[in-house]
Order: structure tokens, then sequence, then C-alpha cells
């Protein structure tokens, strides 16, 4: 493998210096009680993103621009914000903030507020196909009037030859101004975090199959059979929020 930290999507970044510049980086989360290989190889990631995103700007130039998924208040109120939702990318923003970077108020909090409670809807399933369309139709027109917010927010306060560091979930949808440059920083780690994550799913479902198995086999026969023992706690993707997605 490669010695290289990451890749970022645009290689020549020092011929952007002119240009309106967005680096891209996906938030990647996880809380106290997730596997310990889940925590490692986020720290990985987050240490990957801060090599990555300090080489990035020393070609293509500083962001002085901070832009942050779910964060409505600017400077630092904003920065408070992200603090409680988010330590890795809060150290990233702050180290940033102290040289003079801004934290914009990407957000508008009621849009914000309107698509997080369609997601939930979205997640609990619906009896009725009637009411799952409804409740799809209506996400999709809440996600698409808060994309088109945040990318108003961005395209308004970039200036020329300025750049932005925009923390955002991986599947965010957004489409930017052909105008802005953008840089997807996706260091190496995040490839292995997802290939940890689709074994876990697989062990899981390996484990779900056995235990219809031995069910189905006491159903025929009436013999008891052993419980077979999960291989592996489960954990949320890393991109993801709310109870049953999130792993904050």
């Amino acid at each position: 493998m490669s010695e290289t930290l990451g890749k970022v999507e645009r290689p020549a970044a020092d011929r952007f210096h002119s240009r309106r510049k967005l680096y891209l980086v996906f938030l990647v989360f996880t809380h106290e009680s997730a596997p310990q290989e889940y925590k490692d190889r986020c720290e990985q990631y987050w240490s990957q993103i801060a090599d990555q995103l300090a080489k990035l700007e020393s070609k293509a130039g500083a962001a002085i621009h901070i832009y942050h998924e779910s964060v409505y208040e600017k400077g630092e109120a904003g920065l408070a914000l992200i603090e409680k939702a988010h330590p890795y990318s809060h150290e990233l923003a702050k180290t940033r903030s102290a040289a003079g970077a801004t934290v914009e108020a990407l957000e508008d909090r009621e849009l914000a507020a309107e698509l997080h409670d369609w997601e939930r809807f979205m997640l609990m399933g619906f009896a009725s196909s009637k009411v799952g369309e409804l409740v799809r139709d209506l996400y999709t027109q809440a996600r698409k009037k808060h994309n088109e917010h945040v990318v108003k927010t961005i395209d308004a306060t970039l200036g020329s030859g300025e750049a932005g560091v925009l923390f955002m979930r991986e599947g965010h949808g957004l489409q930017f101004p052909s105008d802005i440059e953008v840089f997807s920083v996706v260091p190496p780690a995040l490839d292995e975090l997802h290939r940890w994550l689709r074994d876990q799913q697989k062990r899981s479902q390996a484990f779900e199959e056995q235990v219809d198995q031995d069910e189905e086999k006491v159903a025929q026969d009436g013999e008891q059979v052993e419980p077979v023992e999960p291989v592996q706690e489960e954990t949320s993707g890393p991109g993801e929020h709310g109870p049953d997605t999130e792993v904050a």
C-alpha cells in the first residue's frame, strides 16, 4: 500500500489558487460503547484527515471559512455547536478558527429540524404503502430545500480565490456551483472502515441465519439446540445519525 496518507479528488491542487475552493471532509462518528476495533479505525481516520487536509491547504490555500453539518450559528457560537456534536471535527475547526477562519452558519435551523424529523419517520417503516409514499415525498421535498439552503450559504460566503472546509456526511447529495473547485479528502482509513463495517454486517447476517436454522430444527424434531453467540457487537455506519443509526 502506498505511504500516502490520503487522496484528493484533484491532485494538482496548487493550480487552483485563483478559484473558489471547497475541501470536503466526510464525518465519521463513534461513541463510548462502540467496539474498540471501530474506535481505533475512527481515530486513524481523523488522524489521516488532519494530515491530508494540512497538506492540501499548503498547496491550494488555507481554509478561511468553516462549514459544518447541523451548525446554524456563526463564529464562536457555531464552534460551540460543533464541539457538542463532534469532538474530532471540532479539533480541526478550532485550530483553523484560532488562525482566523470563520465558522459560518451553514444550516437553517427549522429546515434542518424538519429534515431530521422526516428522517426519523423514514426509519420507522410503514404498514401502509400510501402513507409510506406520502412520507417519502415529504422527505424528498425537505431534503431538497435543506440542500438548496446549504449550497446557497456556501455560494454567498465563499469569495473569489478563497477556500473553505466543509464537514458533511457521505451521501449528502449537494450540488455545488460550477465555479467552486471541490476537493474530496478521502484517506485510506475510510476504505478500511467501510470494509470493517461490511465484515461485521456479514457476520451478523450469518449469525441470524444460524439462529433461524436452529429454530427451524427445534420446530421440526423438538431437539434442544445450543444458541450461537454473536461474533461481534454491531455498530452503525461511519456517517449516520440518530439513536438507531448514529454512532455518536
